[in-house]
């Protein structure tokens, strides 16, 4: 199930509906199944303080994921900034719509398991991402 809520942000007007069968299709693709996801959807300050409060890192970052994955069901919260998503967008020179699927898609393929500390990982995570996005 996909909830969708808003911390210090206008609503966006998602479509749970679109987006949680979107999700649901990339989880089975990886051979998981999908539980609860919450996209919390914030502005810079928001995901700032969770930043500082939860991990400890003193910088503004578009996500962060917090995993409670087990036993195969995919489970977690999503943290957006819309902000970064919008200042994304222009830097990659694509849609806020572009850009806000590619981070929230991000986000589920972090809690399939997928990492991108490196850049073997990162190009890994890139591609996953391209392949998800095409399912949109």
């Amino acid at each position: 199930m996909i909830d969708i809520a808003y911390e210090s942000t206008s609503d966006l007007n998602l479509s749970e509906e679109t987006i949680g069968t979107w999700i649901s299709k990339v989880i089975e693709l990886e051979n998981f199944e999908m539980s609860d996801i919450t996209l919390v959807f914030c502005n810079d300050e928001f995901l700032l303080k969770v930043n500082q409060d939860h991990l400890d890192h003193d910088f503004y970052t578009d996500i962060i994921t917090f995993d409670y994955c087990s036993d195969g069901l995919v489970s977690g919260d999503l943290f957006i900034s819309v902000e970064r998503v919008i200042e994304n967008a222009k830097y990659f020179s694509v849609t806020f719509e572009q850009e806000l699927h590619r981070v929230i898609i991000h986000g589920i393929l972090h809690l399939c398991g997928y990492l991108d500390k490196t850049p073997e990982e990162e190009l890994v995570m890139r591609e996953k991402e391209s392949e998800a996005l095409l399912l949109l």
